[in-house]
């Protein structure tokens, strides 16, 4: 597995079943602490909503997820809101659900249609995107190879995550999977670079 798909723009649908609104958003995200963030503004835009359903994928891997009914019957939304992440295959999504009651009970099945339908809408309106996987690693060289050292970065599609360029500079970058060896090669070509993997 060399790539994985994801989302990259929030999207907001608007789902109704007799009297019933469901407001579905979805979030780009990268870590729990990410998705909090989202679930807080969400709950902050509606505060007087009944419930605020929600289910998230994270991980290249798509190990780390949850899903959350927040009152509503058990696996009547969490579970349908995840069940349409996975439909799709894309991972770091976070799809909340906002549901203002209208007076008339869905029943189980009825509320299982409704988040699925409500999540499915919100995801028709994002593409999805395929992304690397990345390995990443740190490296710390003089300014003076600085040239050299980007042009490794940009030929390989490197990502950059974070870089400090002074006399000595120091970047941690992601290098796709797919072309891990041969950019390590050519790392290892340059002169008084120093490179390490960094433990996830």
């Amino acid at each position: 597995m060399e790539v994985y798909f994801t989302i990259d723009k929030t999207a907001v649908a608007e789902f109704k079943d007799r009297g019933s609104k469901f407001l579905a958003y979805a979030f780009p995200v990268k870590s729990p602490e990410e998705v909090k963030e989202c679930l807080g503004e969400v709950k902050k835009e509606h505060p007087k909503a009944t419930h605020h359903c929600y289910a998230y994928r994270l991980g290249t891997g798509g190990l780390q997820f949850r899903a959350s009914d927040d009152g509503e019957p058990s696996g009547s939304a969490g579970k349908p809101i995840l069940g349409q992440i996975d439909s799709r295959q894309i991972t770091d999504v976070l799809i909340v659900v906002v549901r203002y009651f209208g007076g008339s009970l869905l029943g189980v099945p009825g509320l299982i249609n409704a988040y699925k339908m409500s999540a499915a809408m919100v995801l028709q309106l994002i593409p999805v995107i395929q992304k690397n996987i990345e390995t990443k690693y740190h490296l710390s060289f003089d300014y003076t190879i600085m040239n050299e050292v980007m042009m490794v970065v940009k030929q390989n599609n490197c990502t950059v995550i974070s870089q400090e360029l002074q006399l000595f500079c120091e970047m941690d970058i992601g290098v796709p999977k797919s072309g891990e060896e041969l950019c390590l090669i050519r790392f290892k070509d340059i002169y008084g670079l120093e490179i390490r993997k960094l433990k996830l």
